[in-house]
């Protein structure tokens, strides 16, 4: 299995860590693309530690970035089990971080942009113990038939998507929403109007509001 190395930020208030936030990124980026989220996020959580991995894949479609996994095929069934293959390290990576912060098992979210958004909640639906939350920014949800079957809990989940959004479909996210909220997740969903595939101000303020509450 992939040892992930990434990029690290925080507390903002200089003291003892009480919470981490790990920041996926999408494809062809890597752990520079989302750790500028961190200083914006602190005001909502100060004692967080905030984390972007690299995703443990060179991108195979560019001489530069990272994957969690090819897209080259992109049938349902060749999605679900590559996400399938590339959870574990990111599951090893959580909870080496919570170690390293002297953190316990619970006092994580996981937070996710794109292909980062499909593998949080791959991977965060199926974890033990689950993380106090999810937020899952312009992704989509992977392996629907297995996940009533897998999923450990019932964690809060945000949904950001934009409703321009030409990369992956605006679609993908009520898509989410309704089998989440069928399994009795808690699902907060925002759609923002105009937005392409990106994050923008409202969907920072909701990250941030989501982050305050589930560490509450």
């Amino acid at each position: 299995m992939t040892v992930l190395t990434g990029l690290r930020w925080g507390p903002a208030s200089k003291g003892v860590a009480r919470q981490l936030v790990v920041l996926c990124h999408g494809v062809g980026a890597d752990g520079h693309d989302l750790i500028d989220l961190a200083p914006q996020w602190a005001r909502a959580l100060p004692d967080a530690v905030f984390v972007a991995p690299d995703a443990p894949e060179r991108y195979d479609s560019a001489p530069m970035g990272r994957q969690w996994f090819s897209l080259q095929d992109r049938t349902p069934t060749v999605l679900d089990a590559a996400a399938r293959r590339s959870a574990p390290a990111l599951l090893a990576y959580i909870d080496a971080e919570l170690a390293r912060a002297g953190l316990p098992a619970d006092a994580v979210a996981l937070m996710g942009f794109s292909q980062g958004a499909m593998m949080v909640l791959y991977a965060g639906l199926r974890r033990r113990p689950p993380p106090r939350g999810i937020l899952a920014f312009s992704g989509a949800l992977l392996d629907t038939p297995g996940l009533a079957g897998e999923c450990t809990g019932h964690p809060p989940v945000l949904l950001v998507h934009g409703r321009e959004d030409e990369v992956v479909p605006f679609a993908r996210g009520p898509q989410a929403e309704s089998v989440l909220g069928g399994l009795g997740m808690p699902v907060q969903s925002v759609w923002c109007p105009g937005l392409g595939h990106g994050i923008d101000d409202a969907g920072l303020s909701a990250g941030a509001l989501f982050l305050q509450r589930v560490f509450a």
